[in-house]
């Protein structure tokens, strides 16, 4: 039998000890709406641990920056570590908090190595030259997400999740086309657009293409 191909997530909330209720109910929001973003791209439905990390199995072409931005821009978000790494799956049942297989030894090992070097974002295809290339845009994305205002944010959830255009952005927001405008600006909106179009890109070249239609935004879209 070939051995199933996914992509693991694992999100470890920065900071969780201090207040770990709050945290937990963060989690549990979260996991709902990864569930719902990704919807039939799941191997297995999210779930967390005790420890308040986040754990998702998903098909190898899910993309893994769904995630990243639905946590980074939703209501009340906090900080959050995140690996992403291909591999193979063990057979199993249950969430993916119950779930084995060589991905997840790897996405353990990453994820310890994350926190000692206090990186935000791994991404890793097991290709060598395109994991070289990731290591070198994902920090910029991740800088770029925890710099924002909750405003902000609402701006940027709106455009890179939801895919409005600026003046639709104006109209849910209920207010000037030119406020949205500066909002845009301060948050690096079309920065963060072109940056993830092109992390997604890289991470296709590495053999499995992205799948289209979770929460993938408007990337080249016009405002």
């Amino acid at each position: 039998m070939d051995e199933l191909q996914g992509l693991v997530l694992f999100g470890d909330v920065v900071g969780s000890r201090r207040n770990a209720s709050e945290a937990a109910d963060w989690l549990r929001h979260l996991v709902d709406e990864l569930d719902e973003a990704y919807g039939e791209q799941r191997l297995a439905p999210f779930g967390f641990t005790q420890g308040d990390e986040l754990q998702g199995l998903l098909v190898a072409g899910a993309d893994p920056l769904v995630a990243v931005l639905h946590a980074a821009l939703g209501p009340s978000a906090r900080p959050i570590r995140w690996v992403c790494v291909r591999g193979g799956v063990d057979p199993g049942e249950g969430p993916a908090t119950q779930r084995t297989g060589e991905v997840f030894l790897a996405a353990r090992e990453m994820i310890e190595e994350a926190r000692s070097g206090h990186e935000r974002l791994v991404v890793r295809t097991g290709r060598p030259d395109v994991d070289e290339l990731l290591a070198g845009m994902t920090p910029a994305l991740a800088d770029l997400l925890e710099g924002l205002t909750p405003r902000q944010r609402d701006v940027a959830r709106l455009a890179l999740i939801e895919g409005l255009r600026q003046s639709e952005v104006a109209e849910r927001l209920g207010v000037r086309r030119a406020t949205i405008s500066v909002s845009f600006g301060r948050a690096r909106v079309q920065s963060v657009q072109r940056l993830v179009a092109a992390i997604r890109k890289v991470y296709s070249s590495a053999g499995a293409p992205v799948v289209e239609g979770a929460g993938s935004g408007a990337e080249g879209r016009p405002s």
